[in-house]
């Protein structure tokens, strides 16, 4: 069985050696269904589950579950109401959730160029 030293040498990782997140990426926003739930409503005034779901392409249970994630941080607010007798829930980007984006999209862009300049030293 290989070493640790050997494996990292070769480039491959342990699995208590996995790289992690730098403290100050959000990770609430850095699961790709949130980051897709934020980035459409930043986009535009509101949209109904329905159409989060189809944007999406996910399940009504996941993107039920990362919603909720959303407004418990106070990211996004949904708000419920009937049309034609048919309940509708209705998803808004907050001011909390727009600056919490700039700062991903921020944060993201600066690991991007970081990493490109490490490219181009090589």
């Amino acid at each position: 069985m290989a070493s640790a030293a050997s494996r990292r040498s070769r480039g491959t990782h342990a699995i208590d050696e996995r790289p992690t997140l730098p403290a100050d990426t959000d990770e609430l926003l850095h699961h790709r269904l949130r980051l897709g739930i934020v980035s459409a409503l930043a986009g535009t005034s509101s949209l109904t589950f329905v159409e989060l779901r189809a944007l999406l392409a996910t399940s009504d249970g996941n993107l039920s579950v990362h919603a909720r994630k959303l407004e418990t941080a106070r990211y996004i607010s949904c708000a419920k109401y009937f049309a034609e007798r048919r309940p509708q829930s209705e998803y808004r980007i907050e001011a909390q959730g727009r600056r919490a984006l700039e700062r991903y999209l921020d944060h993201m862009q600066a690991v991007i160029e970081a990493a490109r300049t490490e490219l181009s030293r090589r």
